[in-house]
């Protein structure tokens, strides 16, 4: 599985288009473009100052929020297809890996975007879509017994690329555990917040 994991057959300038037409259609801004199209102001001075669906949310708008998860989430597999299309699996891969960093550090904003959730969801249905299932089964199994949504993308995104392995996706195993830990990272203020029991629940007020 090393091996396999080590072996690449992309050249460089095709990994390097890749990189740059998933990054590019990354950063895509979608939950500030849409709240301001519908008057709502900038997305970034309300709540957590997030691009995500989950700030979109805190606008009181939902089908705002439900259409930005949507669109960061395909952002990230329409890379992954285009490329994987006309350049191959490898390339389709590192176009869904640098459309998340895209997401969570847009240029156009000044590289301040979101988390990453639906990018990382996105890049799965790009890429690996029957795993989608397994992250959505892992998301409602720990939100239905703790009601906590951060922990149970954070506990889904442990479990996907274990399973990519065990199934010898070593490649894609790989790069969505680089994106788990980029994500983990920038979850650390949810994750302390889990810890001191101070996490909103599912559903709560205020």
């Amino acid at each position: 599985m090393v091996s396999d994991l080590m072996t690449w057959q992309i050249t460089l300038p095709i990994a390097l288009a890749a990189a740059a037409i998933g990054y590019l259609l990354g950063s895509i801004p979608f939950g500030l473009i849409l709240t301001k199209a519908a008057g709502l102001g900038d997305l970034r001075s309300i709540g957590s100052g997030n691009i995500g669906a989950t700030n979109v949310l805190r606008t009181g708008n939902k089908k705002l929020a439900a259409a930005t998860l949507l669109l960061d989430a395909l952002k990230a597999s329409a890379a992954a297809w285009i490329v994987g299309y006309f350049l191959g699996d490898e390339a389709a891969l590192i176009a869904g890996f640098f459309a998340f960093i895209g997401h969570l550090f847009p240029v156009w904003i000044g590289f301040k975007g979101g988390k990453g959730v639906a990018t990382y969801i996105g890049t799965l249905l790009g890429v690996a879509p029957i795993m989608v299932l397994a992250f959505a089964a892992v998301w409602l199994a720990v939100a239905f017994t703790t009601r906590y949504s951060s922990l149970s993308a954070l506990v889904a995104m442990l479990v996907v690329p274990a399973a990519l392995w065990i199934l010898g996706a070593e490649k894609v195993a790989a790069v969505m555990a680089i994106m788990t830990v980029i994500s983990y990272w920038k979850h650390k203020t949810n994750i302390s917040r889990l810890i001191s029991g101070t996490e909103s629940k599912i559903g709560a007020k205020g």
